[in-house]
């Protein structure tokens, strides 16, 4: 028999490992359907529902979708919540090229340049 905490402990673990964002919000403030957005961002519909659900996604994306809801690189913590993981500063600073006209892109470059290594 099991008691369900195994199962509450991976329900945990799976809200934890989901990004906070505000990209749905901002998206209904300026009346956008996922459609909509998508294509002014050049991705798929299917990645909007992905990062609107919390899920993580590529640096680029990100950069796609704060531009695409008409803010800057600079207003991105408005749009994707500011992680408070130990070494974000280094990796947000070793991504500052990635983004046109040097701003800093995200501050949870770790996760996303750890998948895309391997």
């Amino acid at each position: 028999m099991s008691d369900g905490t195994s199962t509450n402990a991976s329900a945990a673990a799976d809200l934890k490992s989901r990004l906070k964002n505000n990209v749905r919000r901002l998206r209904e403030d300026r009346l956008l359907t996922k459609a909509e957005l998508a294509r002014q961002a050049g991705v798929s519909t299917l990645t909007i529902d992905r990062v609107e659900a919390g899920m993580p996604c590529r640096m680029d994306t990100k950069r796609k979708i704060i531009l695409a809801l008409g803010m800057t690189v600079a207003e991105k913590d408005q749009v994707f919540v500011r992680s408070t993981d130990a070494g974000d500063d280094e990796d947000a600073s070793a991504l500052l090229a990635s983004s046109p006209g040097g701003d800093e892109v995200s501050t949870t470059a770790s996760a996303d340049s750890a998948r895309e290594k391997g």
